[in-house]
């Protein structure tokens, strides 16, 4: 809204006050006139009382949407995308017309979008106090490519030029030698708040959370392996499906003060998830089947589903009991080890129901979905750093359940789910009934958000994994190069096996550690822990940043690492983009075990590790 004018008398000050009442009214996030430029304003009327004050009127948009020939066409998607501003959809009616009111005065980007027809974009200026007439034509399409998503540098082919192979060497080529107009396209219609950062370098743009797609973001992903199947003979029906099917190869390295030789295999534990000191190792090979739900639209029900399949070293730390769990839970070694250096687990399947009409849009997720909180995540390219922080390796993995994830407003966001508890099947002695609740709140423009997350309420009893667990993360743009990420969390369980009493040893279950209790007397014991992180991360240019990494976590009883001790550990990280589909993370990290020398098979305080992988998309 416009300021108000008005003299410096009693009209002048009713002027005034009118004038901060319709900025109010206008928005929490809107900016107030200074007040400088108020009185300025008043100034000038009281000079000419003439001029009547009136504040600042919206504008309009009106407009049909038609075909090539000039002809209405109906339920045609409208996106409404204003600079700084929220963005909007809707639908046209039967006879193809749209009208918004109450417009910004300002420019709009309008992108209209109809199976069968090519997308069109048009630019609008919206002015106060009147009503833009503006007709919006598309063009029937030959080929669905404009249906595909964009990911920069990976434009899908315009036909099948080559073959399968063929096409997914030049996916791989233009990936690694953009065009200069590569990028140049505009930025997708979203809802609410436009997204912090960019990925790459980072592994988001959109804050993270957890049990859900990003409601109001579209999903823009296309691979090169999608990239060559979309301009096969078959291209057309993938793009309408909206599946896509992804995934990467994770090797990594590392070089340990640490050794096998004093340590035994798993001398870099409690650090993971490479555990195993001075190696190589094929950390994951990943493959994804997935469909995501639109969410930027709120005229009609979606949905999507996900299936993730999980192969290598990193599925000793994703594993939930029920789940092929006797790959790592009944396999012990001669040599003392636990279970297959590598294996698969079916990390994620669900599905996704987008309900557009609760609230500003609902997502239900079914089935078997990564933990709510957390900076990190299991699947590699969802992290700043190759190597994980000990918070996030000692809390809860996934859970199978039922999460809604409800948008309530640009600002609030609030989550309420039900699961038989963390990584345990509802079919295994273990499962609880568990609830979760979570609130998300953002501000700033969507530069700063906290996410408060009550994620395992139950009673805590001591079974695999099984806790009761509560966290807080707090993201912060601090400009166009810096944001932070601090989470913290405390967890616990309760009657957990003592190991100083030999009366509860038939009582520690495989790969659920007992409790270092105060008295050996003591046949269980309440074993918590607490922990803090914080992300640094400083970006340089388009593909590349640096992430400084630090943390403390006491393991108060000594349940979750095996050691009771505090624990500090730092970071420093790079990564490095080839295009959208090669990532070097090269690091060093150094921690230390306070009270108890927990490093190396229980014999170093310290352990400095330089580490690095290699992630390689498909």
């Amino acid at each position: 809204m416009k300021t108000l004018t008005g003299s410096l008398n009693t009209r002048g000050l009713l002027v005034l006050c009118a004038g901060l009442l319709a900025r109010s009214l206008a928005g929490a996030d809107a900016a107030p006139p200074a007040k400088e430029t108020l009185l300025a304003q008043a100034g000038d009327t009281a000079a000419s009382s003439s001029v009547e004050a009136r504040p600042l009127v919206y504008g309009s948009l009106r407009g049909v949407t038609q075909d090539s020939k000039g002809s209405p066409l109906a339920a045609v998607s409208v996106a409404i995308q204003g600079t700084g501003q929220p963005g909007l959809s809707l639908r046209s009616s039967d006879d193809g017309s749209f009208a918004v009111n109450e417009l910004d005065p300002g420019s709009y980007r309008l992108t209209a979008s109809k199976e069968g027809f090519t997308k069109s974009t048009t630019i609008v200026q919206i002015v106060e106090d009147q009503t833009v007439l503006t007709n919006v034509a598309l063009v029937a399409a030959t080929r669905s490519a404009a249906l595909a998503p964009a990911l920069p540098g990976v434009a899908p082919p315009a036909g099948s030029n080559g073959g399968f192979f063929h096409r997914w060497a030049k996916a791989y080529w233009d990936d690694w030698h953009p065009s200069a107009s590569a990028g140049a396209d505009p930025e997708p219609v979203y809802r609410g708040y436009p997204a912090p950062e960019s990925n790459p370098p980072y592994p988001f743009s959109v804050w993270p959370y957890g049990g859900s797609v990003v409601i109001g973001q579209p999903w823009t992903q296309a691979s090169p392996l999608m990239t060559a199947i979309w301009g096969g003979k078959h291209g057309d029906w993938w793009k309408r499906s909206g599946i896509q099917i992804y995934g990467w190869f994770d090797v990594g390295t590392n070089l340990s003060t640490s050794t096998s030789q004093k340590g035994g295999k798993y001398a870099n534990a409690p650090a993971a998830y490479n555990q195993i000191p001075n190696s190589i190792q094929l950390d994951q090979f990943a493959l994804y089947i997935e469909r995501q739900p639109d969410t930027v639209q709120t005229d009609h029900f979606d949905w999507g589903f996900r299936l993730t399949n999980l192969y290598g070293f990193d599925y000793r730390f994703t594993t939930a009991k029920g789940y092929f769990s006797q790959q790592l839970l009944n396999n012990n070694k001669v040599d003392g080890t636990m279970g297959n250096a590598y294996g698969y687990d079916p990390v994620m399947f669900y599905i996704d129901l987008y309900f557009p009409h609760v609230a500003q849009g609902m997502n239900l997720r079914v089935g078997r979905y990564v933990s709510l909180p957390d900076i990190e995540a299991q699947l590699a390219p969802n992290n700043y750093t190759y190597t994980h922080s000990l918070l996030y390796t000692y809390d809860c993995y996934t859970q199978t359940g039922a999460n809604a994830t409800i948008k309530l407003s640009n600002h609030w966001m609030v989550q309420l789910g039900i699961s038989p508890g963390c990584d345990t099947a509802a079919w295994k002695g273990d499962a609880q009934l568990t609830g979760n609740a979570c609130a998300i709140y953002t501000w700033s423009n969507g530069g700063d958000n906290i996410y408060v997350c009550a994620n395992s309420l139950n009673s805590g009893k001591y079974g695999y994994n099984n806790l009761a667990a509560y966290y807080a993360t707090w993201f912060h743009k601090i400009n166009s190069n810096w944001h932070t990420g601090t989470e913290s969390w405390y967890q616990y369980e309760t009657q957990t096996p003592n190991v100083f009493n030999p009366a509860a040893a038939s009582l520690i279950q495989t790969n659920a550690n007992g409790a270092w209790c105060d008295r050996s007397s003591e046949l269980t014991c309440y074993a918590p822990e607490w922990a803090i992180l914080n992300y640094t991360n400083r970006q340089f240019g388009k593909h590349d940043f640096i992430s400084f990494r630090n943390e403390y976590f006491d393991d108060m009883k000594g349940q979750r690492t095996g050691f009771k001790t505090r624990y500090l550990e730092s970071g420093i990280s790079w990564n490095h983009w080839i295009g959208t589909s090669l990532n070097f993370r090269p690091e060093i990290r150094w921690e230390r075990a306070m009270d108890y020398p927990a490093y190396d098979g229980g014999t170093r305080h310290n352990q400095l590790m330089f580490a690095a992988d290699v992630l390689w998309f498909f």
